[in-house]
């Protein structure tokens, strides 16, 4: 038997207690840094399987690792849990049906990855058991990459610091390799603190902290013109700074997401931004106190290890799909506009069809599409050990991600088979690697070759820890 079809059995005997997993995270949708719930779920499934676990990871109590094997090389599996505010919905309706309350939903399938990548790994765990191989799997459930970082976390912390290759992937429209572009980004908080009045009878004696945020967001608009044209700048207001409008906001807090195409890049422009609130700061009177929330690298391809995980897609093809996996994928289409079908096949570089709910092509290598102007933290990881990332087959061709039509194929059995089609892929890559050792060798070649052997820094500064809440 193949070392390939040795593994996709072993993956598939699992199947049904990883897609449970999956489901009952789904259930317990919690934002970054608040995944107590999904934690434990993986934690007690890593257990269930026979790991050797490690909790509080990098000191983060919602980060959790699984190791089993002994000696030889160090294989990783990265996986995620954490969901989205605002994007409760039902499962299995393709019709906005939110659930009561305005709660966090899984608008980015993270309820599949991280079980997923755990049915991989568990996968390769029985196969190094069964057939005595020398090497270890670790599965490292990791929290908050919707805009937490927590993979920068735990890399400035050395919890990849002996890893040999890292493997992950994400639900996405088409399967295949995922292409290694990203943004590196940072994540900053603006405060400005001025001075209360009463906004009729002595607004003279006022300074507006509200003023100062919106001349801050008029500057940086005006930057936008004059910055690279793959950079992006976007904003949240925090704090207002109350709801009375005849009171003048004494403190008001807004932050911002910089991105760019590398951390250098991010560094010049945040350095541009901070100038942009101290000139706000400094026309209103008031002061304006800045702190680094978050940030993430940009992601290092690496083609030894990509093209190793493509083979293994075309070994095993597409999933299979059914009449019902494709009637569901076409009532969510219903609900789409076009312009967002059009979309995710300009993506992928590929013609658009209108008759494809579900893809029926593996996506070449080498595809000619839009590069990737989101960030990931995924990319932190790159940069300290060789890294592939797959793209599994998990929603409706144009489903938009983080909304609502993404969360309510959480559960379909489209999903699910998608999600376990690529634990097999990345369950193969994973062996690939710990037979090859010609392999690894030119996976970290590679690494030190795209970095220019430049050292990992960081994008979060060294006093900033995770802002993890207690347990409830």
């Amino acid at each position: 038997m193949r070392n390939s079809e040795e593994i996709w059995t072993l993956v598939d005997q699992h199947r049904e207690a990883f897609e449970g997993l999956s489901d009952r995270v789904f259930d317990t949708p919690e934002v970054n840094f608040h995944e107590y719930r999904s934690v434990a779920e993986h934690t007690a499934m890593l257990r269930e399987q026979g790991f050797r676990v490690t909790e509080n990871v990098a000191g983060m109590p919602t980060a959790v690792m699984g190791e089993a094997g002994d000696e030889g090389p160090v294989i990783a599996i990265l996986g995620e849990y954490d969901a989205l505010p605002g994007l409760v919905q039902q499962a299995g309706l393709a019709s906005h049906t939110p659930l009561p309350g305005d709660g966090a939903g899984h608008g980015c399938g993270h309820n599949l990855l991280g079980a997923g990548a755990m049915l991989a790994a568990t996968a390769v765990k029985d196969w190094l058991a069964a057939n005595g191989i020398k090497g270890r799997v670790r599965y490292y459930g990791c929290p908050a990459e919707e805009g937490g970082s927590g993979k920068a976390f735990m890399t400035r912390a050395g919890a990849f610091a002996d890893v040999d290759i890292a493997i992950t992937w994400h639900p996405m429209p088409f399967p295949g390799v995922n292409p290694a572009k990203s943004l590196a980004n940072v994540m900053v908080d603006y405060s400005f603190a001025g001075r209360a009045s009463h906004a009729a009878a002595t607004p003279h004696l006022g300074r507006s902290a509200l003023d100062a945020v919106e001349l801050m967001n008029v500057g940086v608009n005006y930057m936008r013109e004059h910055m690279p044209s793959n950079a992006r700048i976007h904003y949240a207001m925090l704090d207002g700074g109350g709801v009375a409008p005849n009171v003048v906001q004494a403190s008001a807090k807004v932050r911002y997401m910089i991105r760019g195409e590398t951390s250098p890049d991010v560094r010049a422009l945040a350095a541009r931004v901070r100038k942009i609130a101290e000139g706000a700061a400094l026309m209103t009177e008031t002061t304006v106190t800045v702190q680094p929330v978050a940030g993430m690298s940009d992601l290092i391809g690496n083609r030894p290890l990509e093209e190793a995980m493509h083979a293994n897609f075309m070994r095993l093809g597409v999933p299979e799909w059914d009449a019902d996996d494709r009637k569901f994928a076409e009532d969510i289409r219903a609900t789409l506009n076009p312009e967002d079908i059009a979309a995710h096949y300009k993506h992928v570089g590929q013609k658009l069809r209108t008759d494809e709910p579900l893809p029926e092509v593996i996506i070449p290598l080498d595809q000619k599409g839009e590069v990737m102007m989101g960030s990931t933290d995924v990319g932190d990881v790159s940069w300290v050990v060789p890294l592939v990332q797959a793209d599994g087959a998990t929603i409706a061709i144009g489903s938009p991600f983080h909304s609502w039509q993404f969360t309510a194929q959480g559960k379909s059995a489209h999903a699910k088979k998608g999600m376990v089609h690529v634990a097999k892929v990345m369950a193969a890559t994973a062996l690939d690697a710990l037979q090859n050792p010609d392999l690894i060798a030119a996976a970290k070649a590679e690494l030190v070759a795209r970095t220019g052997g430049q050292a990992y820094v960081c994008p979060i500064p060294d006093e900033v820890m995770p802002p993890c809440p207690p347990r409830p």
